[in-house]
C-alpha cells in the first residue's frame, strides 16, 4: 500500500520477462496459497476469509500455469503512472488482517 510504485516496478519487470515472468508470479501465488490452505483450512466463522483467500491464490496460480498469456495480459495493464491501483488491494488486505486478528483475539478471550 505504501510502496505502490515498487510493486508496479516489480510486476513491470516480471512482465518484461514474458512467460517465465508469468510463471514466477504464479509461483508466488502458489507458495502463498498452498501454505495458507495446508495450515489453515477452516470453513466457518470469520477465519473462512483466510481460507478463501488461500484457495483464490492457488486458483490464480493454476490459471497462470495453464494460460500464462492471461497472466501476462493482466500484468501488461500495470504502468508506473497507474501504480496507485495497488493501494486499494493493500487497504483490503489490511481490513482482512484486522478482521482475522479480531477473530483470533476474541477467540482467545473465550468469546466463541
Amino acid at each position: 500500500m505504501f510502496q505502490h510504485r515498487a510493486w508496479a516496478e516489480f510486476f513491470i519487470l516480471l512482465h518484461r520477462q514474458g512467460r517465465p515472468g508469468a510463471f514466477a508470479n504464479g509461483f508466488l501465488s502458489l507458495i502463498t496459497g498452498s501454505l495458507i490452505v495446508a495450515f489453515h483450512n477452516v470453513w466457518s466463522g470469520i477465519p473462512v476469509i483466510l481460507t478463501v483467500l488461500g484457495w483464490s491464490f492457488v486458483l490464480k496460480a493454476a490459471i497462470v500455469f495453464i494460460a500464462p498469456n492471461l497472466g501476462l495480459r493482466s500484468m501488461a495493464k500495470i504502468r508506473s503512472d497507474n501504480s496507485r491501483k495497488f493501494i486499494i488491494p493493500g487497504v483490503i488486505m489490511i481490513v482482512v488482517a484486522l478482521a482475522l486478528g479480531y477473530s483470533l483475539w476474541s477467540g482467545w478471550n473465550g468469546a466463541d
